[in-house]
């Protein structure tokens, strides 16, 4: 008996292993305004899997779009994918379950990088001083940041509804429209709507 086997979206099925990871934390804190400082060992976990996973991501996105795109950081990331994504910055990510809403690149303009972009790197480099910063708001806002990242990444394989199984936690929201797919209601089809500015 062989196993046969087909390409998988690796970046996607590893999100959700990070919502997983988001959903099991709820049990033990709320997500309300009162808990979004809080921080521990476990959300700084999160918060670097879902930051590292983003620049990753945010690389991959930069060559698909140029394929001899040297972009490194997250400012040359922006200059590159803004060009051809500016929605990314306003895209809107809903947490239904939880009564949230994030959008979590909305900080990333000019030189200034997402706030959850910062945390981790302060996390990363300067625990000693700065491990407040692997808050729940940061690490929520770092897995929605990740989320959105794919959404342009795998803008063709999400239009054909093959982004499967959809997220638990985490909907898009505006620019991307959201319809069933004929494969099962456990599969979203995601349009991006044009840019307003052109």
């Amino acid at each position: 008996m062989g196993i046969h086997s087909t390409p998988t979206p690796q970046h996607w099925n590893y999100f959700l292993a990070l919502e997983d990871d988001v959903a099991r934390i709820s049990r033990y804190l709320e997500f309300a305004d009162a808990n979004y400082d809080c921080y521990s060992l476990e959300l700084a976990r999160i918060l670097f899997a879902a930051a590292s996973e983003a620049d990753v991501v945010c690389k991959q996105i930069c060559l698909v779009l140029n394929s001899e795109s040297n972009a490194k950081s997250f400012k040359n990331y922006r200059q590159e994918i803004g060009k051809v994504y500016p929605q990314m910055v306003s895209t809107v990510v809903d947490m239904p379950r939880f009564g949230l809403a994030f959008s979590p690149w909305s900080g990333w303009t000019g030189k200034k990088v997402p706030l959850w972009w910062q945390a981790y790197n302060n996390v990363k480099h300067m625990r000693h001083t700065h491990f407040s910063d692997a808050s729940l708001r940061h690490t929520l806002n770092a897995v929605a940041g990740l989320f959105v990242a794919l959404l342009f990444f795998y803008r063709d394989e999400g239009q054909e509804g093959q982004l499967s199984p959809n997220p638990r936690l985490f909907h898009a929201g505006t620019p991307f429209s959201i319809g069933r797919s004929a494969f099962g209601s456990d599969t979203n089809l995601y349009t991006l709507l044009p840019s307003s500015k052109g």
